[in-house]
């Protein structure tokens, strides 16, 4: 059994037993309550004191009873104290304390639900991009894994309300379920859904067909590993230049490429205007790849007149200090009489 949880039983006997022995004598010895309670604490602690009054035949046999009762009891709690000491649980449960505080914390990050291969891959990518999250993990065996990484978890079942709950659902913009069992990734899916209906749910398919199940339970979407690496290996074979420029351009390690995707803030200067008249090839170097619109629509190589309105999402490419560069410009906001110096520049390249 858990050391915690043996303290805490071994503390609630203790005190259910204080109350039986106080109420005991009051009643079979007609004595007052201090002296009831006074002559229960030296029973049950065994010091051996005198009396407090003469005991009746009664009083004798109940007090017998207690004493065996109360030794029985305060072995058990010594034991459990003992336990928590030398195992060194003390710690961790202040350890612990901290970790849910700072989980409690947590605002517009990710909730990872399973630990697996494809889990640890996805919380490395995360932890090196700074982006916040947490990770639901049943599996004790797991556990170790994690602390070693640092990384913040909470141990439970991520298809029940109060686990993801206490992970801070409400508070979160996205959840990841990559537990091995597609049905638990259903359940997962369906409880995340009806606990933040605006969460971004990004949910693993082991099997054919999951994929359907997934998006009826509310998925905004679906990875299946086994299609995406057969996908991957054939490409690798038919056009093995273009995927190792892609694994260049995503790696979030390499220090030369970077393709990323910039969002277009609703009061940034640049929303309503063009590509050409933002200037961000000249100020930054970096390659417009796409625009998907806030619609959904997407846009591969703009020309230099298309547009960009608040809500979209610039696919860029470049090195990182570049793209660095460009995240901070997009953020500018609108200044007084900026906007009409703006469009002049649209009517003078145009």
């Amino acid at each position: 059994m858990d050391p915690v949880r043996r303290l805490k039983i071994s503390i609630f006997v203790l005190l259910l037993l204080l109350t039986m022995g106080a109420s005991g004598y009051t009643v079979i010895e007609g004595w007052s309550l201090l002296d009831a309670i006074y002559m229960t604490v030296i029973t049950l602690a065994t010091i051996g004191f005198k009396e407090v009054h003469d005991l009746t035949d009664q009083g004798k046999l109940f007090t017998m009873v207690l004493i065996v009762f109360g030794v029985s009891t305060l072995g058990y709690l010594v034991s459990s104290v003992a336990q928590l000491m030398f195992e060194g649980q003390i710690q961790r449960i202040i350890g612990r304390k901290k970790v849910e505080k700072r989980i409690d914390a947590l605002k517009d990050h990710y909730i990872i639900c399973g630990f697996g291969r494809i889990g640890s891959m996805i919380c490395r990518e995360l932890a090196a991009n700074d982006v916040p999250f947490v990770i639901v993990e049943r599996n004790t065996d797991v556990v170790e894994r994690i602390e070693d990484n640092r990384y913040l978890w909470m141990k439970g079942d991520a298809t029940l309300d109060e686990t993801l709950v206490r992970a801070g659902i409400q508070r979160a913009i996205g959840l990841v379920s990559v537990v091995t069992s597609d049905s638990e990734n259903v359940y997962i899916t369906l409880t995340a859904r009806g606990l933040n209906p605006d969460l971004h749910i990004l949910a693993r398919s082991g099997e054919e067909g999951t994929e359907l199940k997934l998006k009826r339970a509310g998925a905004n979407k679906v990875v299946s590993p086994y299609a995406i690496g057969g996908m991957r290996m054939a490409q690798s074979i038919l056009r093995p230049n273009v995927v190792d420029f892609i694994e260049i351009a995503t790696a979030s390690e390499h220090l030369d490429l970077q393709m990323e995707e910039i969002s277009i803030p609703h009061d940034s200067e640049f929303a309503g205007h063009t590509l050409v008249s933002t200037g961000f090839r000249k100020e930054t170097g970096v390659i417009i790849v796409g625009i998907k619109k806030s619609h959904g629509h997407m846009v591969f190589n703009p020309n230099p007149q298309a547009a960009i309105d608040e809500g979209d999402t610039l696919i860029v490419l470049g090195d990182p200090e570049s793209v660095d560069k460009l995240e901070e410009l997009v953020k500018h906001r609108i200044e007084p009489g900026h906007s009409a110096r703006r469009k002049q520049g649209d009517a003078v390249h145009a």
